[in-house]
């Protein structure tokens, strides 16, 4: 055999191929690598079937609740607060005529819509404060309480915010009943002060002591509990260390305790905002469902407006106002949600 011959015998290099050949593995990417049936090691292959429209159609059936619960009813509110919905045209579905700003003219000109409005700021400044002041100190002293009392505080607090505002209020109502109330009760033969038949509800500001009272005591139970998992984040050793250095009680809360549980205690009183700028059931309860002029807040004045009155598009616009009165306030609160997102 010749040399030539010989050199002819040599192993023949191999061939690249596209993958999807037949006979080729979609894995093999060059003919003899080995694939999953050659006893190589497995490659995984990414499947190309959703791929980026998968996140979107998982979260679709959210974005179609929140749209008919929330986005479309809106969108109504406004159309409805630049015409003059009367009864027949909700009944019938007829058009209803249009007259532009006329609502808003005439609910801005309306010195009871002003009184309304300040009431209540005051009313909602009130209970906020009243609220995140009870829930800051009973949090912090959950954390000086033993693990038993502790946890008994807790089982209360979960009792009372899962009680519903019907029965609250009527527990409230005779508390502060004028033959048979435990306050004048309490008042009278405890205190020492002439309460009998004392008729709380003839001022407003003392009716809206007990309508407050039922406001702070729903919304307590909730701030507690939040403002007491915010403090078991706060750092011992920081605490103890500022201690150790001098620190007062009130220096630890101020410079080791407070920018820890800021966040948390201005998303709360954020949400007490909105949530106490809307009162209404425990008003109308209180009232008999029926408020006078003089316990109307702005929930109530425009539930009035819209069924009492029959005017549907003057509620509507009332109700649009408080909504722009409170973006303000919403787009603070998701700036906080933002906020506490970049430093975690």
């Amino acid at each position: 055999m010749s040399a030539a011959r010989m050199k002819a015998a040599d192993p023949p290099v191999p061939v690249p191929r596209k993958s999807g050949q037949p006979g080729q593995p979609e894995s093999a990417t060059l003919a003899g690598t080995p694939g999953p049936t050659d006893g190589g090691p497995a490659r995984v292959t990414r499947k190309r079937g959703a791929g980026p429209l998968l996140p979107y159609l998982l979260i679709a059936p959210t974005i179609v609740a929140i749209g008919a619960v929330f986005v479309w009813p809106l969108i109504k509110t406004v159309i409805m607060s630049f015409q003059d919905v009367g009864r027949r045209e909700l009944w019938t579905g007829e058009a209803a005529p249009w007259v532009g700003f006329d609502q808003f003219t005439n609910i801005f000109a309306d010195g009871d819509f002003w009184d309304v409005v300040w009431r209540t700021v005051l009313f909602m400044a009130v209970c906020v404060t009243a609220t995140m002041g009870l829930g800051l100190f009973l949090s912090m002293a959950m954390q000086r309480m033993a693990k038993g009392v502790r946890l008994a505080l807790t089982g209360a607090l979960v009792a009372a915010w899962a009680m519903p505002l019907l029965v609250a209020t009527s527990i409230f109502r005779w508390f502060a009943d004028s033959d048979y109330g435990v306050l004048n009760m309490v008042l009278t033969k405890y205190l020492g002060l002439d309460f009998r038949g004392h008729n709380w509800w003839l001022d407003p500001k003392q009716g809206f002591l007990i309508i407050g009272a039922v406001v702070v005591w729903g919304a307590i139970p909730f701030v507690t509990i939040t403002l007491y998992a915010a403090l078991t984040q706060v750092p011992k050793e920081l605490e103890e260390a500022a201690s150790l250095d001098g620190a007062g009680a009130a220096g630890v809360f101020r410079f080791v305790t407070w920018p820890v549980i800021k966040p948390v205690f201005q998303m709360i009183a954020t949400l007490s905002v909105i949530w106490d700028f809307n009162v209404f059931g425990q008003v109308f309860l209180m009232r008999g469902n029926k408020p006078e002029p003089e316990y109307n807040l702005l929930g109530t004045y425009y539930y009035e407006k819209a069924f009492e009155s029959n005017s549907f598009s003057q509620g509507a616009a009332i109700s649009l106002i408080t909504v722009l009165l409170l973006s303000g306030v919403a787009v603070y609160y998701l700036r906080q949600l933002l906020k506490i997102g970049e430093v975690e």
